[in-house]
């Protein structure tokens, strides 16, 4: 059962009671991605934007070297020693922030002993990137607490190097970037093969974003994530026999895809169907381009073809990519069907989590009325709405007082 938000202070100071040093408060959203699905490991293009929800981390140092990590998610405490810092299940939400504290450790970075209290309203398990808001939150803390000086770009970089190494989940670096480098009403262009890129303004007035959680969340790390990216890495070996100056299979452009669908059919990748990799291929090439594309039209405020790319999306993912499945898939039908909305789409890793839509001022209301009722005819769950904000990156907050009125 989550703490009540009016009485956080004093659940805060009640698990860090001691003087040792002054109570610090920072913030690291969760984000959204608007196209661009399952090509960040896969260098290719994504369109994510920082929303303004996410994870709100107060921090005390400790004159010892322990570390003690609490949340409103769970009354469990976990507590490590400052050089002990080990992978162990039980350690629980705490592996996150762990992770981070052993890859800047391993860069030169020392963490003090300091006590760690994370709150937010991030949906646990939905793809609105709670991990990532809490690898960098945690990074942003400790950079800003040691004044190592590293930029939020190499914050991100390290994050994502937590997930990867520490908990064991293959990401791309899409999530924990657009957390550390998002700002307010834009949507961040990255190539995620260099890290080149672009903040694009959210040019769509008339419209809002209104993301629904499936209510059918998984398990990411268990999930075929891995799988896929495997399915990926293999169809990239097979391509680079004929290009073998390409490093990542985003490289490919759409007007190669019949030559590299010829030669994964004819080559085939060892231990996979070649039909499973070329339209795993085909999913990534065509999304990739339609990421880079969806950018210049919402820079150009043409939102009606911006969306219609985000429903070409979805079904690239639904059928090539296989990370739909039925939850998310009734979650966009519904949506499709729905007046006043002119793009939808799942977002984040998929096999559950939410969907993201693009819906007219004046029928939002209209739209979540009828997106529930459909998708609860259609799968007995019922889902939750989120119309949101594109807010600002991770960043330290002036008082404690801001974080808890």
């Amino acid at each position: 059962m989550s703490i009540p938000w009016p009485n956080l202070l004093d659940h805060i100071l009640a698990f860090s009671p001691g003087d040792t040093g002054e109570l610090r408060a920072y913030f690291a959203p969760g984000r959204v991605n608007l196209i661009g699905e399952h090509t960040d490991y896969n260098g290719g293009y994504v369109l994510p934007a920082a929303l303004t929800m996410g994870t709100w981390l107060v921090v005390r140092p400790r004159a010892d070297r322990r570390l003690r990590f609490a949340t409103t998610f769970s009354h469990h405490v976990v507590e490590v020693d400052a050089d002990d810092v080990q992978f162990r299940p039980e350690q629980d939400f705490a592996n996150y922030p762990l992770g981070v504290i052993d890859v800047l450790g391993r860069r030169g970075v020392e963490a003090p002993g300091m006590d760690l209290f994370f709150f937010g309203n991030l949906p646990i398990g939905a793809g609105l990137s709670s991990s990532a808001s809490v690898e960098v939150v945690t990074a942003f803390a400790i950079n800003d607490l040691t004044g190592a000086g590293l930029d939020c770009e190499s914050l991100a970089v390290i994050a994502q190097q937590a997930e990867n190494e520490f908990v064991g989940v293959n990401c791309g670096v899409m999530d924990q970037f657009s957390v550390a480098m998002g700002k307010k009403d834009m949507a961040l262009s990255l190539n995620c093969l260099t890290l080149a890129y672009e903040l694009v303004p959210v040019h769509s007035e008339g419209y809002r974003l209104v993301i629904a959680n499936s209510n059918a969340p998984r398990k990411l790390a268990g999930s075929k994530y891995n799988e896929r990216r495997a399915e990926c890495e293999a169809a990239l070996a097979v391509v680079k026999r004929r290009f073998p100056d390409v490093q990542a299979l985003a490289e490919i452009e759409p007007s190669q895809w019949s030559e590299v669908e010829a030669l994964l059919r004819t080559e085939g990748a060892p231990g996979f169907e070649a039909e499973v990799v070329v339209r795993r291929a085909r999913h990534v090439i065509m999304e990739s381009h339609r990421a880079r594309e969806a950018a210049r039209l919402l820079a150009d405020g043409n939102i009606e073809a911006f969306g219609e790319l985000m429903n070409a999306s979805h079904r690239s993912l639904r059928d090539d990519y296989e990370v739909t499945g039925e939850a998310l898939d009734a979650l966009v039908e519904a949506a499709w069907s729905a007046e006043g909305c002119i793009g939808s789409r799942m977002t984040g890793a998929g096999f559950g989590g939410c969907t993201v839509s693009l819906v007219r001022d004046d029928a939002v209301e209209a739209f979540t009325n009828h997106v529930q009722a459909a998708y609860q005819r259609a799968t007995g769950r019922s889902p939750s709405f989120y119309v949101t904000d594109i807010g600002d990156g991770v960043h330290a907050l002036p008082a404690l007082d801001a974080v808890v009125r």
